[in-house]
């Protein structure tokens, strides 16, 4: 089905979200040069507007953050394509896998070996970015697409005034490297790392302390363990699990000035497309500011009715046709 688009309005305004049930999934709609379609955009330039955007208000404006790129058919996880479908029709904070090749070139892949999501075989750190390059990706279907590996240089530099990032770091994949590439492309506003432990949140941090790190924080004692890892409360967003917390829960989290993301892909998401969307804007009513979601598309739709009249965040959305 083919997805029309209607407009929600901010003072000096617009941003696109969808209108209808279910993603566009034609695949000529993957022949396109994405340069010719239209966008809904995050735009933050600097660290303070990256600061100054992820401060927690009462008038911020909930957002999806798209899993793994949000694929949908004809749209493989980890692509380019992918995360510039999502933007047609939602603005949104773009979830991304970072591996190794076997010579050192970050490139953006989910699983260690290249099976399930491209045409190739074999582990992703035991080959060459040049085999990498000859291959093609595969959607969730396992359907193969013309669309190509990219590398994460390519989406830091792709996603510039377009789409916040949040980079999970696998493990094989030294810290050093990724800190290096968002350096050298100018990426430090909109691209945040993913940490899983405390300790990793204070390593990056001690190594770059003008980044953004998703913590997870599902607890008032991991509330006292961030604190005690010293790291300061604006360099944080709270991935907060993937099991709703409390409203009290997420104030705590609120009155140190610092967004959640629910993380509702697997159950949640299960939940929401059995019982129906109105779910996602439970969430955000309950205290979720972000979802992070493998349905990106439906759940933006979702939670449009909770975006405010006006929002001291609307600066950084813009609409390009």
């Amino acid at each position: 089905m083919k997805m029309s688009k209607n407009y929600l309005w901010f003072p000096s305004l617009l941003i696109g979200l969808i209108s209808c049930s279910s993603p566009q999934s034609n695949q000529n709609q993957n022949e396109l040069d994405i340069s010719e379609t239209s966008s809904n955009n995050i735009q933050v330039n600097t660290i303070s507007d990256a600061e100054t955007f992820y401060a927690w208000t009462t008038d911020r404006i909930p957002m999806v953050s798209a899993h793994r790129g949000g694929p949908y058919p004809g749209f493989p996880e980890n692509a380019i394509e992918t995360f510039a479908n999502v933007l047609t029709y939602t603005p949104a904070i773009i979830e991304l896998d970072v591996a190794m090749t076997k010579d050192s070139v970050l490139v953006l892949m989910h699983d260690d070996e290249l099976e399930r999501t491209t045409t190739g075989t074999g582990k992703v750190n035991e080959v060459t970015f040049e085999y990498i390059q000859s291959l093609f990706l595969e959607d969730n279907e396992g359907n193969r697409t013309e669309f190509k590996v990219p590398t994460l240089e390519e989406a830091l530099v792709w996603s510039k005034g377009k789409a916040l990032l949040t980079v999970d770091i696998k493990r094989s994949v030294p810290y050093e490297k990724v800190i290096e590439e968002v350096r050298t492309t100018e990426s430090e506003a909109h691209a945040a790392l993913i940490t899983y432990s405390f300790e990793a949140a204070k390593k990056l941090h001690l190594m770059a302390p003008e980044l953004m790190l998703s913590v997870t924080i599902r607890n008032e004692e991991e509330i006292g363990r961030l604190q005690e890892a010293g790291i300061p409360w604006n360099r944080v967003i709270a991935f907060t699990g993937v099991a709703e917390r409390s409203v009290e829960f997420n104030k705590a989290i609120h009155d140190k000035g610092v967004f959640t993301i629910l993380g509702v892909l697997g159950n949640l998401d299960k939940s929401a497309a059995a019982r129906g969307d109105e779910l996602y804007v439970s969430f955000v009513q309950n205290g979720a500011d972000i979802l992070a979601t493998d349905r990106p598309i439906e759940a933006a739709k979702a939670i449009q009715t909770l975006v405010p009249n006006t929002s001291s965040k609307a600066k950084f959305f813009t609409h390009v046709d």
